[in-house]
């Protein structure tokens, strides 16, 4: 599980309304190979050791989002958005499976199938 779920990265210069984010989401066991990157690092300088492994071994994974808001928008808003634009990504990470039958192969007259959960 990620230790954290959402990071309040900055505010662009040009538009204090607009904010980058950046949103971690827990990966299911059998498809983190696949979102393992050795130098992975997060995009918040406030990632600890473990943090940055967590991204690196892909138990965890890092999107960076731009969220613009409306000038004026309550703090509570603005964070309900994060929460939702959060849990958005975790559905998504959890839920898409885009190797579901990656290292399947035929041979000119067998298939076999691999399927990851």
């Amino acid at each position: 599980m990620p230790r954290l779920n959402v990071i309040i990265l900055s505010q662009t210069l040009e538009d204090l309304n607009t904010y980058n984010v950046a949103l971690w989401a827990d990966v299911p066991t059998a498809r983190q190979p696949f979102y393992a990157n050795t130098g992975a690092k997060s995009a918040w300088g406030g990632a600890t050791a473990t943090d940055n492994q967590n991204l690196q071994n892909g138990s965890v994974v890092e999107q960076v989002v731009t969220q613009r808001l409306v000038p004026g928008t309550p703090r509570a808003q603005f964070e309900a958005l994060l929460q939702t634009a959060w849990q958005d990504y975790q559905n998504r990470i959890t839920g898409v499976n885009p190797w579901s039958i990656y290292g399947s192969t035929w041979d000119g007259t067998t298939w076999t199938i691999v399927t990851v959960g």
